[in-house]
């Protein structure tokens, strides 16, 4: 959801329902398809609309944790639990009891300054 918000461009839009954050974007590739999502306190996906002519999908997600064992806790937070709905009925609904998220990582670009710095000090 964050890429193709960003993908959206100056079509994704943000604005705050009674405090939360509201994103608004097209879905990359499918013609016609807007996503709404609403943000938790955490900016975390609380809820997705995704409107399809006269379909609506919606996804949403609650009970953030760390789901990784006792042993492996990184504050990896991945939702509890998810429920997906068309046109109102239920398609999922999945709850999350142990995840395995413990290899994130970060891939930062060196910027070129910085490798000409180090090229230059050798």
């Amino acid at each position: 959801a964050p890429k193709a918000a960003a993908a959206g461009g100056d079509k994704t839009s943000v604005a705050h329902d009674t405090g939360k954050p509201v994103v608004t974007y097209p879905i990359p590739g499918v013609a016609g398809a807007i996503a709404k999502a609403t943000l938790d306190a955490r900016n975390q996906a609380e809820r997705v609309e995704v409107t399809l002519g006269n379909v609506v999908t919606e996804f949403t997600y609650a009970n953030y944790q760390d789901w990784n064992n006792d042993l492996n806790k990184i504050e990896a937070f991945y939702a509890g639990t998810l429920v997906e709905k068309r046109n109102g009925a239920i398609v999922r609904d999945l709850t999350t009891t142990e995840t395995e998220t413990g290899n994130v990582y970060v891939v930062m670009p060196v910027p070129a300054s910085v490798r000409q710095a180090v090229a230059g000090s050798r």
